[in-house]
């Protein structure tokens, strides 16, 4: 399957999944929109979580790095595609936990181990990049971030300057494309 058919399909499938709406929206950082990705639509749709975990996987068969989720939005993504890949994974929490062993980290990391970390929307990068930091602090070697959106608000900038690859299986230059397509 060629890229152009990967992200058509992508497309094709968040949107069946009605994760693609449009109107006014108060993103995290506080800013707002005339679009919004809602991640659990898409994560929780069985056909769209599937295309997401097979997109991921063939990004990532090249190499055998440990796979990290920033919780709580990128779990779900990060645990199908772990168990398409047959890997282990790591979850990354925003903040340590008050309770039980307080753990930012979630699951084995062995020190000097590369990890990929995948997310499930990209805007402002803020939130992966607290993931690689904390990671990072953990001991792991982490220079790659993989989305399923790139809402193109500075999220690849600020992951550079922490020396950090974003990777998107679609943008929404892509996605709003595909919009105006069809409104044709």
């Amino acid at each position: 399957m060629t890229d152009d058919d990967r992200r058509s399909e992508l497309i094709a499938a968040l949107t069946a999944a009605d994760a693609v709406r449009f109107g006014e929206f108060e993103l995290s950082h506080g800013g707002t929109s005339d679009y919004y990705v809602d991640k659990y639509l898409f994560e929780t749709d069985p056909d769209a979580l599937t295309l997401v975990a097979e997109a991921f996987a063939d990004r990532l068969a090249e190499t055998d790095a440990k796979l990290a989720g920033v919780a709580l939005g990128a779990v779900p993504l990060v645990a199908v595609t772990a168990a398409e890949l047959g890997r282990p994974y790591v979850i990354a929490r925003k903040q340590a936990k008050e309770y039980g062993t307080g753990n930012r980290i979630e699951g084995r990391l062995d020190e000097g181990e590369e990890v990929i970390v995948i997310e499930d929307i990209a805007t402002t990068g803020q939130s992966a990049v607290d993931a690689v930091e904390a990671l990072r602090e953990a001991g792991a070697t982490v220079d790659r971030v993989l989305v399923v959106v790139d809402r193109e608000e500075g999220a690849a900038e600020l992951l550079a300057d922490h020396d950090v690859e974003l990777e998107s299986l679609l943008t929404a230059s892509e996605l709003l494309a595909e919009r105006d397509e069809e409104g044709e």
